[in-house]
């Protein structure tokens, strides 16, 4: 077993350490996590609680009781929670996403066998001192959520983007104050309605449009701050993506009051379509084939097989985000799937800049 093991590179003290929870002190360490935080009485999932405070050597990679720890106990902690007894509440140490037990190890290894999916808890909370740009980020949307109080998650990739989100809600809750009846809205009022009637109908919006699959190292949060950034603070004119205005209003609070009362499927899509046409030379002992290949493309609407200085004339109709310029998809799609057609000389694209069409069933 032991050539085994050395066969894959794995040692048996790496192999051992396996077979353990996490150390507290070590994460602590390595995260450079000293100053702390009072989190109160929170629940928590029982699958972020991975290590002990001081008895992570006891208990494996599952926490389960290692076989030469004392039984009694795991045990009666057990036939407690069969019997549903109260058990005093877990105290837990938090550094980032990880949970690590400093009293209840026992209670959480007996809720992990049991299946709890979650368990209330008290919290300290060591926040990450570590120059890293994860950590910076933590330590931005831990701020972002002791100011706001909610209990959504919004993940941002980006140092300094959490700002944004606050001064939008800072700018809604003075909003809020000036509508007849309303005195005084709390921070946290304020930020609930913005996440409800703001936030989130923008957000799937963004989702509807499928605009994420264009930045696949961003999330929607980003794509979030970086349209209203441009859109609300900035109002600044953009190269391309100006669809954009047509559904977002230059105006957080009347984009606010123009879906509160549109339900999720009345949401407008952030796509349209885009007409091109492509002139093309080719070879004329593999014109059939060519013409058989653009016609099998979804994109194709038309061909025409012509005289004169181009061989072929195709139509074209593309589906684009408002993220998006019309060259950028229309360039993309001729390059990556037009040029590519074995026999193809050159190309023209033309873009439409405006089109009239008669009506023929009348």
């Amino acid at each position: 077993m032991t050539g085994l093991l050395n066969k894959f590179g794995i040692s048996w003290k790496r192999r051992s350490n396996l077979q353990q929870v996490k150390s507290f002190k070590e994460k602590q360490k390595n995260e450079e996590a000293f100053d702390t935080v009072d989190r109160g009485v929170c629940t928590v999932p029982v699958n972020r609680i991975v290590g002990s405070v001081g008895r992570y050597h006891d208990f494996d990679g599952k926490f389960r009781l290692k076989k030469n720890v004392p039984l009694d106990r795991l045990q009666n902690i057990r036939k407690a929670m069969r019997e549903g007894k109260p058990l005093p509440r877990i105290k837990l140490f938090k550094i980032k996403e990880e949970y690590y037990v400093l009293d209840g190890n026992h209670r959480v290894s007996a809720a992990k066998e049991f299946g709890y999916q979650e368990i209330d808890a008290n919290i300290v909370e060591f926040i990450p001192s570590k120059d890293t740009l994860e950590n910076l980020l933590y330590r931005e949307k831990s701020g972002f959520s002791d100011k706001t109080w909610l209990s959504y998650s919004i993940e941002l990739t980006e140092g300094g983007q959490y700002a944004h989100l606050i001064n939008q809600i800072s700018k809604h809750r003075s909003f809020l104050e000036k509508m007849p009846g309303e005195e005084s809205v709390s921070f946290k009022s304020a930020a609930e309605d913005w996440y409800k009637t703001i936030y989130i109908p923008l957000t799937e919006i963004i989702e509807k449009g499928r605009l994420i699959k264009s930045f696949p190292e961003r999330t929607v949060a980003d794509l979030y701050v970086y349209i209203t950034f441009y859109q609300w603070e900035k109002n600044s004119i953009r190269e391309y993506g100006g669809g954009i205005d047509q559904l977002i209003f230059k105006n957080m609070e009347d984009f606010r009051e123009n879906m509160l009362d549109k339900k999720e499927n009345e949401y407008p899509e952030m796509l349209r379509e885009v007409t091109a046409f492509v002139l093309m030379n080719v070879s004329g002992k593999k014109e059939y084939r060519i013409v058989e290949k653009l016609y099998a493309l979804e994109e194709v609407r038309e061909i025409h097989s012509v005289h004169g200085n181009v061989d072929i004339l195709v139509k074209i109709v593309l589906t684009r985000d408002l993220m998006s310029s019309d060259a950028e998809i229309i360039g993309k799609f001729v390059r990556n799937q037009v040029r590519q057609i074995p026999g193809v000389i050159s190309s023209q694209t033309l873009i439409p800049d405006s089109s009239k069409m008669k009506d023929m069933s009348k």
